[in-house]
């Protein structure tokens, strides 16, 4: 701090020139003391322009005659604080220059013997490469603990950010699963409902099936809403309760029983797929499959999955009206799922009418 710069300024002075012997004139040493002491609280502000100003007045002093020691000395507290601004190359010429005026005055003006030269300005020099010594171990020590910091402040925001990232993505994914199981569960339900209410009078036993039917899939739903609710309420993220390459012989079992032909067809080894890539593929079908029963009018769907050593293929077709489909939050959900895992995803208008959806995802090394 600029105050406590001044102060050791005021004291420091008198006390050193004191024990050097140069206090020729006590006035003159309080006075230079004051004035250079009063430099210092501007040195913040202006460090080398204090500097140069107050090693000029210790100069002038000592070349009166009004001093009796201390080129460079007496500036001390400015030196550092040239220093410590960074500046440390104009704090060394700045000696320097002090010193060197020095050896030349008192070697060939007041003709001072080799040993008395050495002597005092020797330790003059000393004195200042130790002050700026230590002023650069102290500088630097600061610095350091600075980036330490800084490093650490932005270590905790990057994890801060990741953690944010995390949340939303985990966020997204419950969005995603919420939709296929309400989705999915809403329209098979749907079509066994209207097929109840069409056989409720002429087929009772028909409308009952198709009753029963619709529970036992709201009853699977029910399952996956509670898991998907259990990893809000811990607050830790697990695998959705997707039921993976295992559980697409059971989706296509719902589909039927709505009346859909559905047909299965794998080849390769489903083992190599990683869980990842099985429960994207198994959203995919699904909602595939949601679509196929809200929007195609089809008769008849073909699930064809393909597995090999570096990717997985699943393509559901149907033989519907053909078109687009309205592409809401389930494509675009199957789309983004793919993605995330590096594949792709098309879906459009097949070759022979209906519907297609094809996606290709990677397995990772």
């Amino acid at each position: 701090m600029p105050w406590v710069a001044a102060v050791l300024t005021l004291v420091g002075i008198p006390a050193g020139l004191a024990l050097t012997g140069g206090n020729v004139d006590g006035v003159m040493t309080g006075m230079m003391a004051f004035w250079l002491a009063l430099l210092m609280l501007l040195v913040r502000r202006r460090p080398l322009t204090v500097l140069i100003v107050s090693v000029t007045c210790v100069a002038g002093l000592h070349s009166a005659y009004l001093i009796g020691s201390g080129w460079a000395w007496p500036a001390t507290a400015a030196f550092v604080a040239v220093a410590l601004a960074g500046r440390v190359r104009a704090a060394l010429v700045t000696g320097a220059v002090a010193i060197s005026y020095g050896l030349v005055w008192d070697a060939f003006v007041d003709l001072r013997s080799a040993d008395w030269v050495l002597g005092h300005l020797g330790g003059e020099a000393l004195w200042l490469a130790a002050a700026l010594a230590v002023t650069l171990a102290y500088r630097n020590n600061r610095r350091w603990q600075e980036e330490v910091a800084a490093r650490l402040r932005q270590s905790l925001h990057e994890q801060e950010l990741d953690a944010r990232r995390r949340r939303a993505e985990e966020r997204v994914d419950i969005a995603r699963d919420l939709h296929d199981v309400v989705s999915h569960t809403l329209a098979v339900v749907g079509v066994h409902l209207n097929v109840a209410l069409d056989a409720f009078d002429e087929e009772p036993t028909e409308a009952r099936d198709a009753v029963r039917l619709a529970q036992d899939v709201r009853g699977r739903a029910m399952n996956d809403l509670r898991a998907l609710v259990d990893v809000l309420r811990k607050s830790d993220r697990i695998e959705s309760p997707a039921a993976g390459l295992e559980g697409l012989a059971g989706l296509a079992e719902q589909v039927r029983a709505a009346g859909l032909a559905v047909t299965v067809t794998e080849s390769g080894a489903r083992a190599d797929v990683p869980a990842p890539v099985a429960t994207a593929v198994y959203r995919v079908v699904q909602e595939s499959l949601t679509n196929t029963v809200r929007h195609a009018g089809a008769g008849r769907v073909t699930v064809t999955l393909h597995y090999s050593p570096t990717s997985v293929t699943v393509a559901v077709a149907d033989d519907g009206a053909g078109g687009e489909h309205p592409e809401g939050h389930g494509i675009m959900g199957m789309r983004e799922r793919v993605a995330a895992l590096g594949g792709a995803l098309t879906a459009g208008p097949g070759q022979d009418g209906g519907f297609t959806v094809r996606a290709t995802i990677p397995i990772a090394a």
